[in-house]
């Protein structure tokens, strides 16, 4: 563990089943005047938006048209509506990317330059807009990180921005807005907060802290997230996952991830395959490889999934790499790269690029070379 921690988080965490009340008095203190709402089509087609509609008291303006993987020039678009429409807060409604888009366009709507100028790490100094995200997924945790993640089509590579500028002011996490969720996205998205809440927990970065947090996500993912998945409509199983979702958040927000998202990072700038997708298809395989090192945090993570431990951490490791295997089969999560139709050949090119997400693989328990990526890529394949 590092010898020095800080915790970051949101300023403000409003959960339960009534969260979306705090509203209106959360703008009333922003002295807000006219909101700039950032989603996607699929909150606007399935009339989640409305929820949040029906609690506004001022005017407001929407830019629905995020994608699954959204690239920079997005946010360049949202920051000239920003201004064009005369908005002085940002509403973030969706999953990640909706909410990654808002993060960087409060961040960056009075900043110099062009979007591309502050990736990175601490480029963003401050940020002046008032922010609030409302997660309409389990998954990302983004509602409470520093972290944005963009798609740069003319390099076909996700690019990230990390700054504590870019943390909202408020998240507002409540299991409503997630019913109308799909399947597959319940299920991408939910494994994917287990990805975080399993790479925290091994993180190099990780501490007490975020050890609690992760052990918890982890607890509550493998409980709840095949209930959410066969059950949409079970309001109990979506709250507990919205609960995972975010303490998950908070751990690998603050303790860091690793290989996993490495690997997958590639996956989505080449192939456009969403994020929760490829965090899930790389989980089992990456963890099989990271167990050197950490078996005995391989049994801990046992003992939180309940299954049956031995006093033999390896044997540990083997159950834990087969019920991940199991999991995201039970929830139709792809079982390989072939599947997806990634070429076989294009293995080196993903171990190049995910070699170089070095702000993310020095997180990582195990020093992988590239040829250990390269294997990694065939076993998934």
């Amino acid at each position: 563990m590092p010898n020095l921690s800080i915790f970051k988080s949101a300023g403000r965490l409003v959960t339960g089943r009534d969260a979306l009340d705090s509203l209106q008095s959360a703008l009333e203190k922003m002295n807000a005047k006219r909101a700039f709402i950032i989603t996607d089509q699929g909150v606007m087609n399935s009339g989640t938006i409305n929820r949040v509609l029906e609690k506004l008291n001022i005017p407001f303006d929407i830019y629905d048209q995020v994608n699954p993987e959204p690239e920079l020039e997005q946010v360049e678009r949202c920051i000239e509506l920003f201004h064009l429409q005369k908005n002085d807060v940002l509403i973030a409604v969706g999953g990640g990317s909706a909410m990654d888009v808002a993060k960087c366009t409060a961040a960056l709507s009075d900043k110099p330059g062009t979007v591309r100028d502050y990736i990175g790490l601490d480029t963003i100094s401050s940020r002046n807009i008032p922010l609030i995200a409302i997660p309409t997924t389990s998954g990302t945790g983004s509602e409470v990180t520093n972290v944005a993640i963009l798609s740069d089509t003319a390099k076909q590579t996700k690019e990230g921005f990390v700054s504590e500028a870019l943390l909202p002011d408020i998240a507002i996490v409540s299991p409503y807005m997630s019913l109308t969720c799909p399947a597959s996205v319940t299920a991408a998205s939910g494994v994917d907060a287990l990805v975080h809440a399993v790479e925290s927990y091994i993180s190099l970065n990780r501490s007490e802290i975020t050890d609690g947090l992760a052990l918890k996500a982890i607890q509550l993912i493998c409980e709840f997230l095949p209930q959410a998945y066969a059950s949409p409509e079970d309001l109990t199983a979506r709250e507990k996952m919205a609960t995972a979702s975010l303490i998950a958040g908070l751990a690998f927000g603050n303790g860091g991830v690793g290989a996993v998202h490495a690997l997958a990072y590639p996956l989505g700038g080449k192939y456009k395959m969403s994020h929760g997708v490829s965090n899930a298809l790389m989980l089992p395989y990456v963890m099989k490889w990271n167990a050197q090192g950490c078996e005995e945090r391989f049994t801990d993570i046992a003992v939180a999934m309940r299954l049956e431990v031995s006093a033999d951490h390896a044997e540990n490791v083997q159950k834990v790499v087969a019920y991940l295997h199991d999991f995201c089969r039970n929830l139709n999560i792809p079982s390989g790269l072939k599947t997806l139709n990634i070429p076989f050949e294009d293995i080196p090119y993903l171990a190049e690029e995910a070699i170089n997400v070095k702000r993310l693989l020095k997180n990582n328990p195990r020093v992988l070379s590239l040829s250990d990526i390269e294997e990694i890529y065939r076993e998934a394949y």
